[in-house]
């Protein structure tokens, strides 16, 4: 015990937010453990700093993002948000808060959330704004704010894309816990491993997609968050356009030649 609560103390001195590349994926992690890694405006700002940063380089591939300590996040900072209650304050943080969201649904590069303990509040609209989800067994999500009087609106937001409107509504209307099991059963989460393995499981994931063009997982990405508010007619219309556009590159050209000689492909990135 004495030796977790050092450990958790020399994390906390690096920073609200850590970032360790392995290959070519990028490791960021939330780094508040004492806190649940409630999302204070620091935090936000270097998540948003740290994803600009990715966007342009080129050596990462596939973005994980996770939490230090016993928990994924346990949304919002709630003393922060009490230290400044005034209405320009309250906009202030959720516009940043959904700036962030929104940065990592249009990073041009998949956006893999770990997820362990507990991932509330803004903490779940972090998981359900991240394209994939890997969650351990002791895993739990929840929007709880209608428990307290705020209503978790702009989780909401994310939460509706992600799963049906029915569990959708009823998470948000209870509050309740919801278990790792559960949430893939719905769509929150898409594959559920045991605690010990969580790391190691999303890594694989995480190194299988960024073996493909990363070109391909860049035009892939924005093509399937573009079409999905569009009509059927109009989504057609635009994939179409897309396809098209996406098979006059030379890594589609490269793919195709290599499927058909049976030998691996080598990419390029355009």
């Amino acid at each position: 015990m004495a030796h977790d609560l050092a450990a958790n103390r020399e994390i906390e001195t690096a920073g609200p937010l850590l970032r360790h590349d392995q290959d070519d994926v990028a490791v960021i992690t939330l780094n508040r453990p004492a806190a649940r890694n409630a999302l204070s405006m620091e935090l936000m700002e270097a998540l948003l700093s740290t994803l600009g940063e990715i966007a342009t380089d080129g050596s990462v591939r596939v973005v994980i993002i996770a939490g230090a300590g016993p928990a994924f996040c346990a949304g919002h900072d709630l003393k922060e948000l009490r230290s400044r209650p005034d209405r320009e304050s309250y906009q202030a943080v959720f516009q940043r808060c959904s700036a962030l969201m929104q940065a990592i649904m249009r990073l041009p590069k998949p956006v893999i959330a770990r997820v362990h303990g507990v991932a509330t509040a803004a903490g779940c609209q972090l998981a359900a704004s991240c394209d994939l989800v890997v969650a351990s067994e002791d895993a739990r999500f929840a929007t709880p704010g209608v428990n307290i009087g705020l209503f978790c609106s702009t989780p909401m937001v994310a939460l509706s894309r992600a799963v049906p409107s029915k569990p959708a509504m009823e998470m948000l209307l209870t509050g309740d816990m919801v278990p790792a099991i559960r949430a893939k059963e719905i769509g929150l989460v898409n594959r559920v491993v045991p605690l010990a393995a969580l790391e190691a499981e999303t890594m694989a994931l995480a190194q299988q997609i960024a073996a493909k063009s990363p070109l391909t997982l860049k035009i892939g990405k924005e093509a399937f968050y573009r079409q999905a508010e569009m009509n059927l007619a109009d989504a057609y219309a635009y994939a179409s356009e897309v396809m098209t556009g996406n098979m006059m590159a030379a890594d589609a050209g490269e793919g195709i030649d290599a499927f058909l000689a049976k030998r691996q492909p080598r990419w390029r990135g355009c």
